[in-house]
């Protein structure tokens, strides 16, 4: 099992940080690796929904990921867990209100399944499924860069 999370503070308030994190289809605005997301089913923006992520694999080709959204309070927290894809991932958006904008926190739980289990004998998987998962909630940098170069509503 591999764990990481990243905080950032988006000079931006958290209903809006929320409202963008929670439509999926913003992924591919700041997520290095996913190329396309479209809803599956259950109700957009919205706990149950499911997402088709297209995300880059290992041969360039993309490959399905399905997102499912477990739990959203307005304005304070998202989370989310990976259906199908190379590794079992789940994580959320973890939002706080300060003076100078909105505290999010990043983390991101994996679990590598299926024909990579061999390497656990070698000790490899965990540390490819952590480095992963370091590079995954880093990419809230980008979220931040994007929404404060988006013009406040």
């Amino acid at each position: 099992m591999a764990f990481a999370e990243h905080e950032v503070l988006i000079r931006r308030d958290a209903m809006a940080v929320y409202l963008y994190l929670l439509d999926a289809t913003n992924l591919p605005l700041w997520r290095e690796g996913v190329r396309s997301v479209k809803l599956l089913q259950g109700p957009a923006e919205a706990k149950g929904a499911v997402y088709r992520q297209m995300v880059a694999g290992r041969s360039g080709l993309s490959i399905p990921a399905d997102l499912e959204i477990t739990q959203a309070r307005p304005g304070a927290e998202i989370e989310f867990r990976v259906l199908s894809g190379p590794a079992n991932r789940s994580g959320g958006y973890y939002l706080s209100t300060e003076e100078a904008g909105t505290r999010v926190r990043f983390a991101v739980e994996a679990q590598a399944e299926g024909r990579f289990a061999f390497l656990d004998r070698l000790g490899l998987l965990n540390k490819m499924v952590q480095r992963s998962v370091r590079a995954e909630v880093a990419q809230l940098e980008r979220l931040k860069d994007v929404l404060e170069l988006q013009p406040a509503v």
